[in-house]
């Protein structure tokens, strides 16, 4: 007999950064027909700015997230520097180039053993694993040191451990034995092998982020620059950056940069031989998973890693998956990038039905939904906390196959040898890439494309260095007497979930009016007034549920986007009380 229509809930989503909640509509066999993605904490930070200095906006955006910690940062002060006219050195530009490339890197391994490879990975099943064969199995796709027998021997019994107490620890609430997985057993185990070593792993590659913001996270910016001076002396032997005579330093000298290379080792070791072998092998356990949860089929970047030769990644869209043309895209044209709030629980002053750019944004709470705890969202009013943004009126798709996509349409030669010979060893076309599994499997793509690219900019800083080019900040135009009476500015960069913009006015000194279009606001945003879908939502159609009970299917493909709630949706309380508990 065939199952009854249904809603399926999915809230918390967890393994994810912030709150979602996501409901799905099935037919009699179990398929979704139609879904809704909601942000469920209210946003506010842009209030927080009004009145602020603007050299000072930074320290408080970076703190949306505490995921991708970096990045709110970096757009901040572009958008304080586009507004004011401030063009940064070139020994700045590549410390945060360097800066970001880590953030992504770093990201992108958390995000995908912790996050999202444990929707493919059934961690029980490695228990029956031999850790023999899986040792083979790990040297016939890399030459890491660690694949060895005893090291998975050891691993497996750490496992066992968890499994025996009653408490998986890490590993619980999995959907464990859910017949949507399909690894052998020795996949699995190496997979969780690889899932334990990333987490020492990390520990060492943030250490870039101390060497040239002082902390990780939230490293320290400036606007400007960066915060770290050169300095050509040098430290005690042992000590390393940071201290000098046992107090706290801000120079950045040739063991730091020492300390730099040595974490930029450490990253592509690692997505050489862990990160890219492991995706590539889970992903050839799932290839019908490279044929479902496209989207929207509308792809947007706003660009990154500048240089003298431009941006390493371009600026532009994709409209209907058509490669051979990309549009130029302006963040300060008013009929480009606009925000809707039909399906939002936020008010505009001339109503909810149409879009504002960002210039004009507005913050103003307008709730109607069902007060928790409640069974179903009211999806034929407002039901998100989450606006709705649109690129010339298009739901777009941002993030890593978003620009792996325009690497390849703009012929990036690095890139397109990557997608290709993974895609060959595949047996897939370059369509595949439209796709839950080939969204995650871009995001492996540029992880290496981002960390192969790092030692170039380091040894072009330290050609700097050495040839007496030691500036690290402009001066000129920090001083507000000197600041025009108004003015404006957007700042823009590709955080590890997608094209991230910050938009700022500025009066007499202080911030007027300050707006931020997160990655996650396009991809998890609600319908348009247009009753247009958003990315997440549109993903998830046509999917078939195994068990609506443990819908695994939701969460791959919601994880494959690597949702950052917290960065489209905030919380304030002025007067500090709890606004929300949640219950693993």
């Amino acid at each position: 007999m065939s199952a009854p229509r249904q809603r399926v809930v999915v809230d918390p989503v967890t393994r994810i950064e912030g709150h979602l909640r996501i409901e799905a509509e099935t037919d009699a066999e179990g398929r979704i027909t139609r879904a809704y993605s909601a942000g469920t904490m209210v946003r506010g930070i842009e209030l927080i700015l009004q009145g602020r200095d603007p050299r000072d906006a930074w320290a408080y955006t970076q703190r949306i997230c505490g995921v991708c910690t970096l990045v709110h940062g970096i757009a901040s002060v572009r958008a304080v520097e586009a507004a004011l006219g401030i063009a940064i050195p070139p020994n700045a530009q590549l410390i945060r180039n360097l800066m970001i490339a880590a953030q992504h890197v770093h990201d992108h391994v958390m995000h995908f053993y912790h996050l999202h490879a444990l929707d493919w990975v059934d961690v029980v099943s490695a228990l029956k694993a031999d850790p023999g064969r899986t040792a083979e199995l790990a040297r016939s796709v890399s030459k890491w040191p660690k694949s060895t027998p005893g090291h998975f021997a050891d691993m497996q019994r750490r496992l066992k451990g968890f499994v025996e107490s009653g408490q998986l620890g890490i590993f619980a609430n999995g959907y464990w034995g859910h017949p949507g997985y399909r690894l052998p057993p020795e996949a699995n185990l190496m997979a969780v092998a690889h899932y334990i070593e990333a987490l020492a792993w990390q520990r060492d590659v943030v250490k870039l982020h101390a060497v040239f913001g002082g902390k990780n996270p939230h490293p320290n910016l400036v606007v400007g620059g960066v915060p770290c001076a050169v300095s050509l002396e040098a430290e005690p032997r042992g000590r390393g950056p940071g201290f000098r005579g046992g107090r706290p330093a801000t120079a950045l000298d040739a063991d730091g940069l020492q300390t730099v290379r040595e974490a930029i080792r450490s990253m592509r070791e690692f997505v050489d031989e862990v990160y890219l072998p492991d995706a590539l092998a889970i992903a050839a356990h799932y290839k019908d998973w490279f044929r479902q949860g496209e989207g929207v089929g509308n792809f947007l970047c706003f660009g990154d890693f500048p240089g003298a030769g431009g941006m390493r990644i371009p600026a532009g869209a994709i409209l209907d998956r058509d490669l051979a043309t990309v549009h130029p895209v302006d963040l300060e044209a008013e009929g480009e990038i606009q925000e809707f709030v039909a399906h939002a629980w936020y008010a505009y002053r001339d109503g909810k039905e149409r879009g504002l750019h960002p210039y004009r944004g507005e913050t103003e709470f307008a709730y109607t939904g069902p007060r928790p705890p409640y069974e179903h969202l009211d999806v034929e009013r407002d039901y998100s906390w989450i606006k709705s943004p649109r690129w010339k009126g298009r739901p777009m798709e941002v993030g890593p196959l978003a620009r792996v996509l325009l690497l390849y349409a703009r012929g990036h030669e690095s890139a397109r040898a990557l997608v290709d010979a993974s895609l060959r060893r595949l047996g897939l076309p370059l369509e595949a890439l439209y796709s839950t599994m080939g969204r995650t499997a871009a995001r492996a793509l540029e992880t290496k494309l981002f960390a192969d690219a790092m030692p170039g900019w380091l040894d072009a800083l330290t050609a700097n260095i050495e040839a007496g080019d030691l500036r690290t900040f402009e001066e000129r135009r920090w001083d507000p007497t000197t600041w025009p009476k108004r003015a404006r500015g957007a700042g823009f960069m590709e955080a590890p979930r997608g094209a991230l913009a910050h938009w700022v006015a500025i009066e007499d000194g202080r911030i007027a009016g300050y707006q931020t279009v997160v990655p996650s606001t396009w991809n998890a945003g609600p319908r348009d007034a247009a009753g247009r879908e958003g990315p997440y939502e549109a993903a998830l159609k046509g999917h078939r549920l195994a068990d609506a009970k443990r819908p695994l299917e939701i969460l791959r493909t919601i994880h494959s986007f690597d949702p950052c709630i917290a960065c489209a949706v905030h919380v304030l309380d002025t007067e500090g009380g709890e606004r929300v508990r949640v219950q693993a």
